[in-house]
C-alpha cells in the first residue's frame, strides 16, 4: 500500500532514491570502520579499537534509521551489497593498518556524507516538498558532523 502523506508519488520516489544512496554510503562507511576496528595496529591500538567500535555502533543505528525512513515513505530500502556498491559515492581504499591513514580515510568519508546530506536538506524541503525527510537528514548530518569532529581531534 502506498503512503498517502501529502507528497506526490513522483517526489517520494526521488526522495527514496536519494535516501537509498545515503544508505549505501553509510553501509560502505560502516564496513570500512568495522574493518579498521579489526585491523588497527600501533601504540594507540586499544584506544582506537574502542573508538572505532563506538563509531560503527553509531553508524549501525543510522543505517537502520535511514532504511526505516525509506520504508515510512512507502518504498523499499536496498539491502544487497551489490546494490549498495552501485549506489554509493564512497570508495573503498586499499587495506591499511596505519591509524593515521585509517582516520584520514574515515574523516574524508564523513565529510563527503556531510556535504551530500547538506545538499539534501534543501532539496528535500524545496524541490520535493518533504519537510519531514529534510528534518531527518538534518539530524543525520549533525550526527556525522560530530563523528567527523571526533576523528579530526585524533589527527591534530
Amino acid at each position: 500500500m502506498k503512503a498517502n502523506i501529502g507528497i506526490s508519488e513522483e517526489h517520494l520516489q526521488q526522495v527514496a532514491l536519494e535516501l537509498n544512496k545515503a544508505l549505501a554510503d553509510l553501509v560502505v562507511l560502516y564496513t570500512k570502520t568495522r574493518n579498521y576496528h579489526w585491523n588497527v595496529e600501533g601504540s594507540s591500538f586499544m584506544e582506537l579499537h574502542k573508538f572505532y567500535e563506538e563509531q560503527y555502533g553509531q553508524l549501525e543505528e543510522a543505517i537502520d534509521d535511514v532504511a526505516e525512513r525509506i520504508r515510512s515513505l512507502g518504498h523499499y530500502a536496498e539491502g544487497r551489497l551489490s546494490d549498495f556498491l552501485k549506489l554509493a559515492s564512497l570508495v573503498e581504499q586499499e587495506y591499511t593498518n596505519d591509524p593515521k591513514a585509517q582516520l584520514t580515510n574515515l574523516l574524508s568519508d564523513h565529510e563527503t556524507i556531510i556535504r551530500n546530506l547538506r545538499r539534501l536538506v534543501d532539496e528535500f524541503d524545496v524541490k520535493y516538498k518533504d519537510k519531514g525527510t529534510s528534518d531527518f537528514v538534518t539530524g543525520l548530518m549533525e550526527d556525522h558532523e560530530k563523528m567527523a569532529w571526533m576523528i579530526r581531534s585524533y589527527l591534530r
